[in-house]
């Protein structure tokens, strides 16, 4: 598709802020990411600046198409933060943004990205670009489902993946989001994959992802299921790039889970709260046999400490 550069083509760009307070990064990212989707976004980013004082905010940047009136949508919006959900949640900026089609930021948005010793995450857009030889495309299509690759705590699970999948691996990926995981581990070699997640419309995105990656539907059983209630199976690796509660909610379960010599490898926590997850995973029968750092991300590769 040809766009032209001179088009007066323009979108409402909205700034939400919220203060960084202690352990509350994770869920505030979760938190302005609700706000983006509810309200219509058609594009957003999350990052962090500095304030005034010198602490910091985390921000989340929602651009709105141009034919909603500006009155209008910033009643919205302003409306929707008197709800208690919302109440730390300000609107820090609102200005127009023009000659920056959206399409043309979407695609640059997502360029090759090399992860690990042998992967390579890709929007299916950018299947015909240049990539580092010897690199095992993983095609994801950026949508509302989190994992596109891009996020620290994907990269991070995907790192210490690579490095345990074998041949015929049963794998299950709990909160599978894209699907990202369980389809690396299946284009790794893997023989059969379990995906879960308690949210049913991201399983139309998964079957989306795995159709561009040629993953035959008959390896994999996907489920709408919370976390790891009602899996009776056991399986070589179980991943799980979820935050912290539900990685910690899930843990009494996951040892019964996996075979001997299984794998579980858990991401979605920042350094700060890897403290807490340790303590529980330790009295859970399990020990960690890696663990990773990406910025503010941690994840880590555990195995069972007996039995």
């Amino acid at each position: 598709m040809q766009y032209d550069k001179d088009a007066k083509i323009f979108w409402w760009t909205v700034e939400f802020s919220v203060p960084i307070e202690g352990q509350s990064r994770t869920s505030d990212e979760e938190l302005l990411s609700t706000i983006a989707e509810i309200t219509g976004a058609i594009g957003s980013e999350i990052f962090v600046e500095k304030d005034y004082y010198g602490g910091y905010r985390l921000f989340l940047k929602a651009n709105y198409d141009s034919s909603r009136g500006i009155d209008d949508l910033v009643y919205e919006l302003d409306f929707l933060l008197q709800s208690p959900d919302f109440e730390r949640v300000e609107i820090s900026r609102c200005y127009k943004t023009e000659n920056q089609p959206w399409e043309i930021q979407h695609y640059d948005a997502f360029p090759p990205l090399p992860v690990g010793r042998s992967l390579v995450v890709m929007a299916p857009w950018h299947d015909k670009d240049e990539i580092p030889e010897g690199r095992q495309k993983i095609y994801i299509y950026p949508a509302t489902a989190f994992g596109t690759g891009y996020h620290e705590s994907t990269r991070i699970a995907m790192e210490l993946l690579e490095d345990v999948v074998k041949d015929g691996d049963v794998v299950l990926d709990v909160g599978t989001g894209t699907g990202i995981l369980f389809i690396t581990a299946l284009k790794l070699g893997a023989g059969k994959a379990f995906a879960r997640d308690i949210d049913p419309s991201t399983l139309d995105e998964v079957k989306r992802n795995m159709k561009l990656n040629d993953i035959n539907p008959n390896v994999c059983e996907l489920t709408v299921g919370d976390l790891l209630k009602g899996f009776k199976g056991q399986v070589n690796i179980l991943t799980a790039n979820i935050l912290l509660n539900p990685n910690l909610a899930m843990l009494p379960d996951v040892k019964r889970t996996l075979k001997p010599k299984g794998f579980a490898i858990f991401s979605g926590m920042t350094q700060i709260e890897s403290y807490t997850f340790i303590s529980v995973l330790n009295s859970s029968g399990m020990m960690i046999e890696k663990e990773m750092r990406f910025g503010d991300w941690w994840g880590c590769r555990a195995i069972k400490a007996w039995g």
